[in-house]
């Protein structure tokens, strides 16, 4: 007989109960907390991180959370550009823990560089290769990599990115040659405030380049993204202190020298951040920066021709001493894994104090040719000035914010305020005109043509005070901003998927006042003699004579002293201020829906937006026949537009990426084309006014593109891309007007606003190659290149007048390329770099004949330095090293309209970081 003891038996199987359970069901799932750095702890943004079966891509800090992990032991795998796919083993706590990923470069040793180069190229590449949509990226150390001043100069060096400029530097970004006031500029995610009283565009040259941390240039836009960037967004980002490791600091310093005018310009920033407290659940940076530029240049122009002659011989020479102050505070709280809380905030000044001389001789009066290009003239009046601008802007922004992890899905909020301002304290002129008594001979067989004045031009007593002016104005815009954005995770379509919702507001106000007031001649005259003139001997090296010029301290006093030298124009000082003067109000309010579909290797992020535009305008009228300023004007619009959007992308192979995008955007109208400002002239039958029923522009964009990424560090990419956009604006005079303008009634009168075109086309391809060639033998394998080119071409339909023309869009390049060279090794970087932007319509005239173009601009600049160890290290650089002027004609590409030169700069300098 066998007997069983109950209990052992019951025992037993109730352990091989539990074995079983304990193999046939699920562990409790955990989330599994990490960070991806760099060898010297540095936040790798938009890693791969892969473990279990689930994948994401790392934040702008390098955390990632990878959700429903198994607890225990795994392996965990992330992919980088520039680093070999790495697979480290984890543990995975029930709890949930943070795991440190540390990767290792495959040119290990070129991050001896402090601030290395390849390491920022690393960066820039992983963001671009992890977006769902178009987007070019730069860090802070490829800003810093080139002698680029300011923000508008560091993005200039990326595919389809070309720059208009001003005194030699980059201020406003154009890209895929659509005009900058399309160009969506947000500071932080949030639209920035534009200190132009005349337009939306933001001035790019007040942000100093050392006050950032990253900048994108978005080319395809997503629904939770502003619709008002036709031409694309540029982001920029401020450091936060997680975007770093521990506690950080530099000190950077450089010295210059202008060829032109011998003066050296200086620079100093300085930095300092890090987290502290509890776990390390604060953080904080503060930086600065101040730089200052004494610069001249040197300019002669030919204004419009006529007959194959310009109409005027004008010489001018620039001094003016530009600074630029800048201040960043960001502070940051994450007192637990699921709330992040931060405070931005950022301080710019911007500051230009200029003296402008000037000699104008018009070709006039009595000409006899001698050949083709030679001739001469008389009985032309001669005229001298000079003018003193002072300007200072500065704009302030702060945004406070946070990011919750809710039970399901993470919500985002944010609200922001900025103040930009720009402030001209005075903005004076003085002329002094002969009689008709000026002779000359003239020689345009070169494109910078030659004018040889008789000896009389250069006697300071042939010229009587004509006119002075006193130009004050003052523009403010005000944006007051709050947003809120809840994404939920889709698990049931693919890891990564989700479905996200947004509102915004925008509440903008923007003013501009101007007074200005002109003086004629009075009972007593005086010549520039009574003022003892100094004289500048000559410009553009000795080619062009310049003569006595008028001393604005000595013009001023004598003036103040003597009143009865100055008559009040009072109907020309009134119409001059008032037209200028507006206040525009305007809110915009937007929602959206999108998804993010991750289909296997395919990404899907189809959404649609809504915004609603209301505003209102209020601007001055007045006429010259009572020369009173009239009753207000006032106007309004409101209208709602929809954009729908597909962004999609297949990862072919984790190294080729194929994108197609299907998107809309608008493009409003600038506030001075809205204000209803009107000004008569009924002597002379002209009007002109505002138009507050301008249509916005709307855009249908389509992109396409191809990128394969190399398996050193570098990629192969090509784009194309196409938008059709309907109701282009451009301004134009109405000849033979009849009505009521301003409270006067005309008849046959011309009448110059702004209008929408038909429509206008872009379309064009990018191509853009990066390497590091780390395949070469020994210190060869420190070089480098990069390379991009973008092909453009557009038409501008239905102007009035230019009906049979075709014509590009305004400020578009057909051809847009950046070259580099570089080399880093054993603590030594250089890099030399070429940008060129081929020829653009500036301006629409009335025939081909009086179009103003900007001529095509190439630009060589070149940095070297050298890293002691891993806190040190020295730099020059030299900018514009081929002394390229920026020049524009009239018409035919011989008419020369201006050419400016600056000549070159060297700057040498040393940073200390830590």
């Amino acid at each position: 007989m066998i007997r069983i003891n109950k209990g052992a038996l019951l025992r037993r199987v109730s352990a091989l109960a539990l074995a079983s359970l304990a193999v046939s069901a699920p562990a409790l799932a955990a989330d599994l907390r990490g960070r991806v750095v760099d060898a010297a702890g540095a936040p790798l943004p938009g890693a791969w991180v892969e473990a279990g079966g689930r994948s994401t891509t790392a934040g702008p800090d390098g955390r990632f959370v990878l959700s429903n992990v198994v607890p225990g032991a795994t392996d965990v795998t992330v992919a980088y550009v520039g680093y070999s796919a790495s697979t480290l083993p984890v543990t995975v706590a029930d709890a949930g823990n943070e795991v440190l990923l540390t990767l290792k470069p495959t040119d290990e040793v070129s991050e001896v560089v402090v601030s290395s180069a390849r390491a920022a190229e690393r960066r820039s590449l992983q963001v671009k290769k992890v977006a769902d949509n178009f987007v070019e990226a730069l860090y802070a150390n490829d800003v810093g990599k080139l002698p680029d001043q300011n923000v508008a100069e560091a993005v200039r060096r990326l595919p389809g990115v070309s720059v208009a400029n001003d005194q030699g530097e980059g201020r406003y970004v154009i890209i895929r040659g659509v005009d900058p006031r399309y160009v969506n500029v947000t500071v932080n995610g949030q639209t920035a405030a534009a200190p132009e009283p005349d337009s939306r565009q933001v001035k790019l040259d007040d942000i100093p380049s050392a006050m950032i941390g990253s900048v994108k240039v978005i080319k395809s836009l997503t629904a939770d993204l502003d619709a008002s960037a036709i031409a694309g967004q540029v982001d920029i980002v401020t450091l936060s202190a997680f975007d770093r490791h521990g506690i950080f600091g530099s000190l950077r310093g450089d010295y210059g020298q202008f060829d032109l005018n011998d003066k050296n310009p200086y620079q100093v920033d300085a930095q300092l951040g890090g987290t502290f407290g509890p776990d390390g659940q604060f953080g904080a940076v503060v930086s600065a920066n101040y730089s200052k530029r004494p610069v001249e240049s040197q300019n002669v122009a030919g204004a419009s021709w006529a007959n194959g002659l310009p109409t005027d011989f004008d010489t001018r020479d620039y001094n003016l001493v530009r600074e630029r102050t800048g201040f960043v505070g960001n502070f940051d709280w994450r007192p637990t894994d699921d709330v992040q809380l931060y405070l931005r905030s950022a301080y710019s000044k911007f500051t230009d104090h200029e003296t402008r001389d000037r000699f104008r001789l018009p070709i006039a009066g009595t000409i006899v040719s001698s050949s083709a290009t030679t001739g001469s003239f008389t009985k032309a009046t001669g005229t001298r000035y000079v003018r003193r601008r002072d300007e200072d802007d500065n704009t302030k922004t702060v945004s406070v914010g946070g990011r919750f992890n809710l039970p399901v899905g993470h919500l985002d909020v944010d609200a922001a305020y900025s103040r930009a301002e720009k402030t001209d304290p005075l903005r004076s002129e003085f002329q002094f005109a002969t009689g008709k008594t000026m002779a000359g001979t003239y020689d345009t067989s070169d494109v910078l043509f030659l004018v040889t004045p008789t000896a009389t031009a250069y006697d300071p007593a042939q010229y009587t005070f004509k006119s002075t002016n006193y130009d004050r104005r003052e523009a403010v815009e005000e944006l007051k901003q709050a947003r809120a954005d809840y994404s939920y995770p889709l698990a049931m379509v693919g890891e990564g998927s989700e479905l996200k919702v947004g509102a915004k507001l925008i509440d903008r106000s923007k003013t501009n006042d101007r007074d200005y007031t002109t003086y004629d001649p009075g009972a007593t005259a005086f010549t520039l003699a009574a003022l003892n003139p100094p004289t500048l001997d000559s410009t553009y090296d000795g080619r062009y004579k310049f003569g006595p010029m008028v001393n604005y301290e000595a013009a001023q006093a004598y003036v103040t002293a003597h009143p009865a030298t100055l008559k009040l124009n009072v109907a020309k000082s009134l119409s001059t201020a008032l037209l200028s003067d507006y206040d525009v109000s305007e809110k915009i309010y937007a929602g959206y829906a999108m998804a993010t579909l991750k289909l296997g290797r395919v990404t899907l992020v189809p959404g649609l937006r809504v915004e609603t535009t209301d505003g209102d305008y209020t601007a001055k009228t007045f006429n010259n026949v009572t020369s009173k300023q009239g009753p207000d004007t006032t106007g309004s619009n409101k209208y709602t537009n929809w954009f729908p959007s597909l962004n999609a992308k297949m990862d072919v192979t984790d190294r080729l990426v194929l994108r197609a995008a299907a998107t809309t955007a608008i493009g409003r109208p600038d506030y001075v084309s809205l204000a209803p400002a009107i000004t008569v002239d009924a002597t002379a039958d002209t009007v002109t006014q505002g138009n507050p029923g301008l249509k916005p522009l709307l855009s249908a964009n389509l992109d396409a593109g191809l990128e394969y990424y190399l398996p050193g560090q570098g990629v192969l990419s090509v784009a194309a891309f196409f938008k059709d956009i309907q109701d282009p604006i451009f301004t134009q005079t109405l000849l033979n007007q009849s009505g009521t303008y301003g409270g006067v009634a005309l008849t046959g009168a011309a009448v110059t606003t702004p209008l929408n075109a038909s429509k206008a086309s872009i379309a064009g391809i990018e191509f853009n190659a990066q390497s590091q060639l780390t395949f070469l033998p020994g210190a060869l394998d420190g070089f480098g290149v990069g390379a991009n080119l973008a092909l453009i071409d557009s038409t501008l339909r239905g102007v009035p007048g230019r009906g049979v023309d075709s014509l590009p869009l305004a400020q578009q390049s057909k051809t847009v390329a950046t070259a580099q060279l570089f080399y880093e090794k054993y603590g030594f970087s250089a890099r030399v770099a070429y940008s060129y932007r081929s020829k653009f319509l500036y301006t629409i005239g009335a025939d081909q004949g009086s179009d103003v173009w900007w001529d095509d601009h190439g630009q060589l600049d070149a940095r070297a330095a050298y890293a002691f160890g891993k806190t040190a290290s020295i730099f020059i650089e030299g900018s514009n090293l081929n002394d390229e002027p920026w020049r524009t004609f009239v018409g035919s590409d011989h008419h020369l309209g201006e050419n400016e030169r600056y000549g070159r700069t060297f700057r040498t300098g040393v940073q200390l970081s830590f």
